[in-house]
């Protein structure tokens, strides 16, 4: 027996989520809905199934509807949803990795079952990520009726699941912002400090590259105080002090960055000298 899937919002996550699923025996995506009938017609055409459609009003009755929308807009999209009716005993279930399966008590009060399904993966692009999606980990939680459904459809596209604790959804989501944005953030004063050395900018991630690859691997093979290297790591302190005020000299915002960093390795360096 097939089960209906109804995409609302289909920005990179829905896109990916929703041609993976359109390729499971079983799951068949019925209408796409986002805020214009061009952009709706363009997920489709990425996804390869579903109808397009304009309004919550043209949505079918689907057993499974997937919110893949903007944070802010989750509540919003689920009470719209709602607000048409023929909710009652159906699933809904939101991909947010910020907000809990909660942000959807109007789909709740209204019968349905809810959860939440979080890719822990970057979206940047959508054609590579769809096909190299197998081995995510998904963040699950919600209803066990909802689960029943999302963790086996997971399971088919390749996803790993992982249950969390909705009450540390938003500790669960900061986890991921400091390992993929924050890392970001640091690499880009690396690279900016490379470049007022002197450094161009391609040869800078050249410099850089073998440094982050290699400290990166290292964290995930030993843990991240084993891994520690550096100034702070061996205990100069004077070499640390002279950076500082170097990097607070060229640019203030990027030296307080820098000093902000300097009392949570110094607690790593405490931890490596411990083992």
């Amino acid at each position: 027996m097939n089960v209906t899937l109804n995409i609302i919002g289909a920005g990179h996550v829905g896109r990916v989520l929703g041609r993976l699923f359109a390729g499971v025996e079983g799951i068949v995506v019925q209408d796409v809905l986002t805020r214009s009938m061009a952009s709706a017609q363009a997920a489709v055409d990425f996804i390869g199934a579903g109808t397009p459609v304009a309004s919550y009003v043209a949505l079918r009755r689907a057993d499974v509807t997937m919110l893949a929308v903007a944070d802010d807009q989750i509540g919003p999209a689920c009470a719209a949803l709602v607000a048409e009716g023929r909710q009652a005993g159906a699933i809904v279930f939101h991909c947010s990795g910020a907000l809990a399966s909660n942000v959807l008590l109007a789909a709740t009060q209204a019968g349905a079952f809810v959860a939440s399904a979080h890719p822990i993966r970057s979206f940047a692009d959508p054609q590579q990520v769809a096909a190299t999606f197998d081995g995510t980990f998904c963040g699950v939680e919600g209803d066990p009726l909802a689960l029943a459904f999302l963790t086996p459809a997971l399971n088919a596209i390749g996803a790993r699941p992982v249950s969390i604790d909705p009450a540390a959804k938003t500790l669960y989501h900061a986890a991921a912002v400091f390992a993929s944005n924050y890392l970001v953030t640091v690499l880009d004063a690396a690279l900016r400090a490379y470049q007022a050395a002197g450094i161009p900018e391609p040869v800078a991630r050249e410099l850089a590259q073998p440094l982050v690859t290699e400290a990166v691997a290292n964290v995930f093979r030993l843990g991240a105080a084993p891994a520690l290297s550096g100034p702070i790591a061996r205990g100069d302190s004077a070499t640390v002090q002279r950076q500082q005020l170097a990097v607070q000299s060229w640019d203030a915002a990027t030296g307080e960055l820098y000093r902000a960093l300097v009392a949570p390795t110094q607690d790593l360096a405490r931890r490596k000298r411990g083992q």
